[in-house]
């Protein structure tokens, strides 16, 4: 664990495990000098200690990028969240991890967790202060209900790339990605083509959403008539104006770059280019939207969710949706101007902004060598 930790954090890297179920899971605060840990937590078999790592700084530059006042975190469960024993194991994680939680984490939402899950860990822990994006019915903001980190992506894009009359190609039918293609399609773009884990669907002249997503589970792209039905993959590289890797990280790599057909990519997963890739885009004169720039509409939601989690009122949905709107699509600008200004890729000019805002925050806060 040594190895992970840099000038920036983690703080603190708290590891446990439960015999009884097998539970095996993790929790990395990175960084708290602009706020409290706040980030996701996930849940998958084949989960890491590093992987977490990476997504906690993801989290410090996400909140920072989008200037609001919390620091970075993440925790992670190595479980399979298709087991029968999902809930007991969500329960000894969070039992196991009551000195931390909610004190210096609250927990949310990230793969293989749901609203359900977060109203479990209320309970278990018998506060409604220990985890957000709860069920709309216990006073919660449901983000995958009200699907606002993919309104944010489509919203982020359109302000610096417009959308009107644009080809969207979506990978990954979760629900970033349903959220992104209904927002796409409401600012005038068309979506030829989608995947989810079950292979991909494409149709040059748009597919129909209504019919797509009207199946609520990966079998959407397998069970939609019409269009041409393609392996999982194949989708990256269909000829586009926007790509939207909206599914797992490290998806598209140097060599696949040098491949892709697209004008624009904006990033709605986590960490989906790899730095290289990344440097093969800027080249190309593809500009990539970074993925603490376009997905942090899930962190503004967070960020009222955070404030209401005690309150017996409601966040409005609306003011959600629009300090969403107005918060990423300035951000969005600012950084692509950034990157044009200095030369540099928009991930390096995003990283470059929020690394001085958190950088000035350990400075006021006596955090650095004098």
């Amino acid at each position: 664990m040594f190895e992970l930790m840099d000038e920036w954090g983690p703080e603190k890297v708290v590891c446990v495990s439960d015999s009884r179920t097998g539970m095996r899971g993790v929790l990395v605060i990175d960084n708290t000098a602009r706020g409290m840990g706040k980030g996701g937590t996930r849940m998958s078999p084949d989960l890491s200690v590093t992987e977490v790592a990476r997504l906690a700084r993801v989290m410090t530059w996400k909140w920072a990028g989008v200037d609001l006042f919390f620091g970075g975190a993440k925790a992670g469960i190595r479980f399979d969240p298709a087991s029968s024993s999902k809930e007991a194991a969500l329960r000894a994680f969070v039992r196991l991890l009551a000195n931390e939680i909610p004190s210096e984490y609250v927990v949310g939402l990230d793969m293989g967790l749901t609203e359900r899950d977060a109203a479990i860990v209320q309970d278990e822990l018998r506060t409604r202060g220990a985890a957000v994006g709860t069920p709309f019915e216990l006073g919660g903001v449901p983000y995958d209900q009200l699907g606002v980190t993919g309104f944010g992506v489509a919203e982020a894009t359109d302000a610096v790339f417009p959308l009107s009359g644009r080809r969207v190609v979506i990978q990954g039918l979760g629900a970033v990605g349903r959220a992104a293609a209904r927002r796409f399609s409401e600012l005038g773009a068309v979506v030829v083509a989608v995947s989810s884990a079950l292979g991909a669907v494409h149709d040059p002249a748009g597919l129909d959403l209504g019919r797509l997503l009207a199946v609520s589970d990966d079998s959407a792209v397998l069970e939609y008539s019409g269009g041409t039905h393609l392996p999982l993959g194949s989708e990256l590289l269909i000829p586009t104006d926007v790509l939207a890797p909206c599914a797992l990280q490290d998806v598209i790599d140097a060599s696949l770059a040098a491949r892709l057909s697209c004008s624009f990519v904006v990033e709605g997963a986590n960490m989906p280019t790899s730095v290289e890739a990344q440097q093969v885009l800027a080249a190309r004169g593809i500009p990539v939207l970074p993925d603490f720039i376009a997905n942090a509409g899930g962190v503004v939601a967070a960020a009222y969710a955070m404030d209401a989690r005690l309150s017996p009122f409601r966040p409005d949905p609306a003011a959600i949706y629009a300090t969403i709107s107005t918060k990423l699509r300035a951000n969005a600008v600012t950084v692509l101007d950034a990157a044009a200004t200095s030369g540099t890729t928009p991930h390096t000019a995003a990283r470059t902004l929020a690394q001085s805002r958190v950088h000035t925050a350990m400075h006021l806060r006596g955090q650095l060598p004098s």
